[in-house]
């Protein structure tokens, strides 16, 4: 086509030359691997081959080509010259759902296939739809920045979640299964621990009297996140469940002074094992995969994995997921404000606001002067109109939640989720004042003395699950002795069998750096068959890691015993 093309009153394309000048911003493109290139309405593919060609030594990088427009995008199919269309690195499409096409991305080229995204625009056709347009690409980079992030996450803590977990496992005997706990149609208060927080707790005692303190008084239940516990003592609120998700050693700090509390905790297996053991009211199980590993895979074909949760980043969005699953009424969140102001960081009696406290000085007053000025931190505006301060860390986790619980989100799980307005970011779903957010939590019909402790329907696994697994931690013990006597040299190498032990075993590496972005990128039978110097590398990597995780099976099943 060497005519212009208009639609809709915009000019698409020009009537010089078109193929010729979208040939000229293909040459002006920075060429970048691992990048992909987001290509808004592409028309008749002018300019695409030249792009391809330029891409031709950076072999990760792609194109992805999205017509917004229902009757444009039927010509972009027809035109599209057929070397186009087969190119394994051009993919053409109309999805215009930023879930639906981060999916799409992932499904034709994997995970962290990508490090940025690009815009090109070879033509006016963009101008239909700039706004729509912008944002898929800004999806992209989020989705792209997450992705990341849970690779470096991995990276860091991987081998601490797996340790966890493994000496967790010999909690399944004797503490039964998050799914175990019901709250019935009750409504529920997901409490964190912003500063927001202060404001709800000092309003219930005007509604309630005495009545919020206690489970089976109150005509509601408490899920509150482990950091906020401090608070809620402190006041003489005992929530009906408390959840504990970190896995460092630091998370011990949320629980100074409360040994012993009659209250109700939820336990990931990648929590510090510790944390568990500090409160007295009963603990349940919970599990989130923080990536994918054969071993989990295994657990759950032996009935051994308690209830999952989607692996969200932040205990407090794991909260709100707990919430749902045990309960059918309404949920209402305050307190998850992921924003502070210049004196407030977290709420009144927690560790980071008596930590503040205590080391208030002349020369280091209550102002958080040093959180407010630091790299990223910015002002915006609260679901109350004021300004907060918050940073990318904090603004990531609000995005999930509302990824996740957002109104935009089509189930009822969603539609029965609230927030109190206040301070704090708005959380992408539909606010209460806090007068409505009482009455919602008033409509409740007061918990029997029978359910105050948290409804459990059974009680724990007991003796089979023991035998269970005792059993799986000697084959996991079999598993790990053969690799390591292939690889010292005491048993003969099976290439075919060693290769099937390393993905089985992928645990022990899944944290690698090179790998934890793309664990299929791994060395392969091939690879390990030719003493490759990468395969080398990676076995010697592989086998520093065995001897430490047989000394953790073998605790674990002394600690059954």
């Amino acid at each position: 086509m060497d005519s212009g093309f208009s639609h809709n009153g915009k000019t698409l394309l020009s009537g010089v030359d078109p193929a010729g000048k979208a040939d000229r911003v293909a040459d002006a493109v920075a060429v970048a691997d691992r990048t992909l290139y987001f290509c808004p309405a592409p028309l008749f593919g002018f300019g695409f081959e030249r792009l391809l060609s330029r891409l031709a030594g950076t072999p990760n990088s792609a194109l992805l080509c999205i017509e917004a427009d229902p009757e444009l995008f039927p010509l972009s199919l027809i035109y599209f010259p057929e070397a186009l269309r087969n190119n394994s690195r051009l993919r053409l499409t109309n999805l215009c759902e930023a879930a639906s096409l981060c999916a799409f991305v992932r499904q034709e080229w994997g995970p962290r296939a990508f490090r940025r995204i690009e815009i090109v625009r070879m033509n006016g056709g963009w101008q239909l739809f700039p706004e729509l347009y912008n944002s898929l690409a800004e999806s992209l980079r989020r989705e792209i920045a997450l992705e990341w992030g849970n690779a470096m996450t991995l990276t860091k803590l991987g081998r601490l979640y797996i340790r966890n977990t493994l000496r967790n496992l010999v909690l399944l005997p004797d503490r039964p299964s998050l799914a175990l706990l019901s709250f019935g149609g009750e409504p529920t208060l997901v409490l964190g621990a912003g500063p927001s927080l202060d404001s709800l707790l000092d309003a219930l005692p005007a509604h309630f009297g005495e009545k919020h303190r206690l489970p089976g008084s109150r005509p509601f239940r408490i899920v509150c996140v482990d950091t906020c516990l401090p608070a809620l003592r402190e006041r003489g609120i005992r929530p009906d469940l408390a959840v504990i998700l970190e896995s460092q050693h630091w998370n011990l700090e949320d629980f100074a002074g409360l040994s012993g509390w009659d209250i109700p905790a939820a336990l990931d297996l990648s929590a510090l094992p510790r944390s568990g053991t500090v409160l007295s009211g009963g603990l349940y199980l919970f599990f989130t995969p923080w990536t994918k590993l054969a071993i989990f895979g295994r657990l759950e074909s032996t009935g051994l994995l308690p209830m999952a949760v989607p692996p969200l980043g932040s205990v407090g969005l794991s909260a709100v997921a707990i919430a749902g699953r045990l309960t059918g009424g309404t949920i209402i969140t305050a307190g998850l404000d992921f924003s502070f102001t210049l004196d407030s960081y977290h709420a009144r009696s927690t560790k980071g606001h008596l930590e503040k406290l205590r080391r208030q000085n002349r020369f280091e007053p209550l102002l958080n002067a040093q959180a407010a000025f630091n790299d990223g931190v910015f002002s915006t505006a609260s679901k109350a109109g004021g300004k907060v301060l918050s940073n990318p860390a904090l603004r990531h986790y609000r995005d999930l939640f509302e990824r996740k619980f957002g109104a935009a989100q089509d189930n009822d799980a969603v539609r029965r989720i609230f927030d109190i307005a206040g301070d704090g970011l708005p959380l992408g779903i539909e606010t209460l004042s806090a007068e409505g957010a009482i009455d919602v939590l008033c409509a409740g019909d007061t918990a029997s003395d029978s359910a105050a402790g948290g409804g459990r329907k059974s009680s724990a696994p007991g003796v089979e699950t023991a035998g269970k697994l005792r059993a799986f931690i000697r084959a996991e013990q079999e598993r790990l002795t053969l690799m390591r006597n292939m690889l010292t040299g005491e048993a003969p190498v099976d290439h075919s069998e060693l290769d099937t032990l390393i993905d089985e075993c992928d645990y022990l590496w899944a944290h690698f750096p090179d790998y934890a972005a793309a664990p299929e990128r791994r060395p392969g039978r091939t690879e390990l068959e030719a003493g490759s110097a990468s395969a080398i590398s990676f076995l010697k990597r592989l086998r520093v890691e065995i001897d430490p995780f047989l000394r953790l099976w073998d605790l674990a099943y002394r600690d059954i015993e």
